[in-house]
């Protein structure tokens, strides 16, 4: 059992490190397609995920493309705050992909529009000012709702 997490040129080295931690802490494989925003020996990137970095089942990628190339049966799903679909509304499955796009912009519009039945959104307030939630708590919420789905397999 295995959820896989793919952080699409994320750009805060803190983030991507808490989004490593809690991949690591549920089994699930990180996916980083560059460019990304620091380095991979970022002392801030390093420190959010330092005591996990060992159990980090880690893969990169130079465009999503390549991802898409290497697991071309892959069920992804992607997370956008312009979707109309709640991530509580999707089936999740063993293996899939969970898609997060860069903190300033998100993912592409090319690739949503291309996959809208799989786009979610985590519901906030309609208030114009709550943009949208932190990436790494994003990823947090849409991982352990997948998680629950497939029934927390091999887990205490």
């Amino acid at each position: 059992m295995a959820i896989n997490i793919v952080l699409v040129e994320p750009e805060i080295p803190q983030n991507t490190g808490n989004v490593a931690r809690t991949c690591a802490a549920t089994g699930s494989s990180l996916h980083l397609v560059r460019p990304l925003g620091f380095s991979i020996n970022d002392k801030y990137l390093k420190r959010a995920g330092l005591d996990y970095w060992h159990l980090l089942d880690i893969h990169y990628y130079d465009c999503i493309d390549d991802l898409f190339a290497k697991y071309p049966r892959g069920k992804y799903f992607y997370a956008t705050t312009k979707a109309e679909s709640y991530y509580s509304d999707m089936i999740f499955e063993d293996d899939c992909f969970l898609v997060f796009g860069k903190e300033t912009a998100g993912l592409p519009k090319e690739l949503l529009s291309k996959n809208k039945e799989t786009a979610m959104r985590i519901p906030m307030i309609n208030n114009e000012n709550a943009r949208s939630l932190n990436l790494s708590n994003s990823v947090s919420i849409i991982i352990y709702e997948a998680l629950r789905q497939i029934g927390f397999l091999n887990f205490k």
